[in-house]
């Protein structure tokens, strides 16, 4: 019998959002995510040629492109069975880069122990409401908390926070997907992984979320509150993450 489709039975599959610009450092890390997911979930994953290969025929020579690679799970139809193949499908548009957010709070709530939030999967319906109520309601993404009233990422970006001159970001522990640009940014910059408030969010000095597409992007409020934005940080973040993607 045919594999079937398991992602579209079931959600089963991964993926990768990236700034194509070639054969980059940063397409490093989005390749090793996507692999060391497939090996968690079990899904058969490519080489890496094979993924760079995929999105080179897809891109077709363009750079600065926003490319989304779609590792599909396929298999055996019973929802228990381990998945027996892949396949691949790579997304590629044009896309505006986000010069400044306004965030607000998600109705809805992360469980730190649904071990689905650690993985860039295409089960992403939770995501997918998160930012249309944002969206609904005027903000350009929101902030979603735990079960224990913990800050952990946005929808579909993670999140920094500048206070006392100090970089913090949120415990991966607290339930989030940490993001190839913020794994970056944590090798280049003292930034404390610590389990963080709505509390300290109003009380930063400055607020950043960061994600592939747009790199670091100045938070400019929260809800009906202001919040500073400290422009040289902001700088220097996103050269560390220039440097990566050239």
């Amino acid at each position: 019998m045919t594999d079937l489709n398991r992602t579209l039975l079931y959600g089963e599959g991964l993926f990768e959002t990236i700034l194509w610009r070639g054969r980059t450092k940063k397409l490093i890390r989005h390749y090793r995510r996507l692999k060391d997911s497939a090996y968690f979930f079990k899904i058969p994953c490519p080489s890496f040629e094979e993924f760079v290969e995929a999105i080179e025929e897809e891109t077709k020579g363009q750079k600065d492109i926003y490319v989304k690679f779609c590792l599909i799970s396929e298999g055996d139809t019973r929802f228990y069975a381990y998945p027996e193949n892949y396949s691949i499908i790579v997304v590629v548009r044009p896309f505006k880069q986000l010069q400044r957010a306004r965030l607000t709070l998600s109705p809805f709530r992360i469980n730190s122990k649904d071990p689905l939030v650690y993985h860039k999967t295409m089960n992403y319906l939770f995501n997918i409401l998160v930012k249309r109520k944002a969206l609904k309601d005027g903000y350009d993404d929101a902030i979603i908390l735990n079960e224990l009233d913990e800050i952990t990422e946005c929808s579909s970006s993670n999140l920094l926070i500048l206070k006392d001159d100090i970089l913090l970001t949120p415990s991966v522990q607290c339930g989030l997907l940490r993001g190839t640009t913020l794994e970056l940014l944590i090798e280049r910059f003292d930034i404390r992984e610590v389990r963080i408030g709505l509390e300290d969010l109003l009380e930063a000095d400055s607020v950043f979320i960061t994600n592939s597409i747009s790199g670091a992007v100045p938070v400019i409020g929260f809800m009906d509150v202001e919040l500073p934005v400290r422009y040289d940080i902001l700088e220097d973040l996103n050269r560390a993450i220039e440097e990566e993607n050239i």
